[in-house]
């Protein structure tokens, strides 16, 4: 039987929040991107996550660095093969002054899978069968099989009342009527693609934050949030972009805080029979689909040189990427070896594969998630055109991109992904798993990528209790999809915010979020 409990404590407390002696009024932050809506099961961006928690708890929480730690729960264990328990934290009540209980988590689990937002939650919950309220305090989950990273998947389950109701939409969250959590904020306001507004909740349970009011101001322009920053219009701004902060360097008004993060720009190419957007060879669409030829994907890899990448086009802020996780992850490979770049290997396998002038392909990016997503796109295009190619480059704002990704509507895309988790069930169960709805697995997979064989050495690990054997297999898995080319990584990002000189003191996060309540004035 695994055991795997963690307990609250001072320490863990300490790290929610660090609130100093004299409460602080005002703060407002610069962000490249808000949510989408205030509904917490409505998507799974980590924008939306980011906002969302100020107003809702997650069951279990994480910290800067993406260790678990108590949250709503203050402990859990693996009581037998198939079953989870969760001890829930005494004396919570949601902002409305009603108790929290297990009850609420119970309702919040069963309540996911009927929201159909663009990004579906069910990520977290693929492995749940059934839920089980013990006492007001415990909650049982029963899993489809064996599930050793629930807890993992629980750091992003946000609990709602389960007064909600089955039936709430989104128009009553977003006009706050729904929007009612256990945060260290209450809802006051929110203008889509505008203002976020915030209130302190003197009451909540893991102690007061700093700021009395918080307004989470969406910037997407990175050149109006710098401005907004210098201008004394926002307290603090997150995504600098990359030339900006080698200025900043130099500029003893403004302090920045870096970090490295989890977040992978990605690109998938789509395996299917018939493409989205058509392939052509001068001009004429061509017969088959040549991204289903591993030769091909392997020339796409091939013709990246992503030393420039970080170097020359994000400045230095980032790092070349082998594989959709960053190293130390559970289930990263050590087995795989840097990517290179040969543009003749390239053209080599072009040929071989029965393209020697290459062919015209559509390339669809964001251009507002992270940073530099935008100009890494039209710099890969411009790389694919050494290879022979004539790539039709578009970045795209994440409003219009994401619902027609996932409609699957673009033939090869580029977008970044975060492993939340810090394992590989979260990344590779997403995006490399053949889709499979009964299993929870492939629920990202947009490209059409099947691989009986990965299937079936991560489905073996995702059923291994043993750390060390799981861990094997994750790694086994990762390597096969990453030699089928079935994502190809380019870059892991790092991450910069900025501030007035001696203003706020704050930790970066490798998930990039920006938490109001973690900030304190200097």
């Amino acid at each position: 039987m695994l055991k795997t409990t963690l307990r609250s404590g001072v320490a863990s407390l300490a790290l929610l929040v660090a609130a100093p002696a004299v409460m602080a009024q005002d703060l407002m932050l610069g962000l490249r991107a808000g949510p989408d809506s205030i509904d917490p099961h409505w998507s799974t961006l980590g924008s939306q996550a980011e906002a969302l928690r100020h107003v809702f708890d997650t069951l279990i929480d994480v910290d800067d660095k993406l260790q678990m730690m108590p949250g709503l729960a203050v402990s859990w264990e693996a009581i037998d093969d198939t079953t989870w328990e969760f001890k829930m934290r005494e004396g919570v009540k949601f902002h409305d002054g009603s108790d929290f209980d297990a009850e609420d988590v119970k309702f919040s689990i069963e309540r996911i899978p009927e929201v159909t937002g663009p990004m579906p939650m069910t990520l977290y919950t693929k492995y749940v069968e059934s839920v089980e309220v013990v006492d007001p305090l415990t909650l049982r989950v029963t899993t489809k099989g064996m599930a050793p990273s629930l807890p993992n998947d629980f750091t992003r389950l946000f609990v709602v009342p389960s007064e909600t109701g089955m039936e709430a939409r989104n128009e009553e969250f977003n006009s706050g009527e729904k929007a009612i959590g256990t945060g260290p904020y209450t809802f006051v306001s929110w203008q889509p693609k505008g203002d976020l507004v915030l209130k302190r909740n003197d009451e909540y349970w893991g102690g007061a934050p700093a700021w009395e009011n918080v307004t989470r101001r969406e910037i997407a322009d990175d050149a109006a949030r710098v401005a907004a920053l210098k201008s004394g219009q926002v307290d603090l701004i997150n995504y600098v972009p990359a030339t900006d902060y080698l200025s900043m360097q130099n500029d003893n008004s403004l302090e920045t805080f870096v970090s490295d993060s989890i977040y992978i720009l990605n690109i998938a190419p789509s395996v299917k029979d018939e493409e989205p957007q058509p392939i052509k060879v001068n001009g004429v669409e061509v017969e088959g689909n040549p991204l289903q030829d591993l030769r091909v994907r392997k020339a796409l890899d091939l013709a990246i040189n992503r030393e420039i990448l970080v170097k020359v086009v994000l400045e230095g802020l980032g790092k070349p990427a082998n594989q959709l996780m960053p190293e130390g992850f559970f289930g990263y490979s050590n087995e795989l070896p840097v990517r290179e770049y040969d543009i003749e290997q390239a053209k080599a396998l072009l040929t071989e594969a029965g393209y020697p002038d290459g062919f015209e392909i559509d390339f669809t990016c964001t251009n507002n998630r992270v940073p530099g997503d935008a100009v890494v796109c039209e710099a890969l295009a411009q790389m694919w055109s050494r290879l022979g190619l004539k790539v039709n480059a578009q970045a795209l704002n994440g409003t219009v991109y994401f619902p027609a990704a996932a409609r699957e509507e673009y033939t090869m895309t580029m977008s970044a992904w975060g492993t939340l988790t810090g394992e590989a069930a979260y990344t590779y169960g997403a995006l490399a798993h053949t889709k499979d709805a009964e299993k929870g697995f492939g629920n990202f997979n947009r490209s059409g990528y099947s691989n009986p064989e990965f299937d079936k050495v991560f489905f073996e690990g995702s059923q291994t209790l043993d750390p060390e054997a799981r861990k094997k297999l994750y790694e086994e898995a990762s390597f096969i999809a990453m030699e089928d080319r079935a994502l190809i990584p380019t870059v892991i990002l790092q991450t910069v915010w900025a501030a007035k000189a001696d203003t706020l003191d704050m930790t970066p996060r490798v998930d990039q979020e920006t938490r109001a309540y973690a900030i304190t004035p200097e």
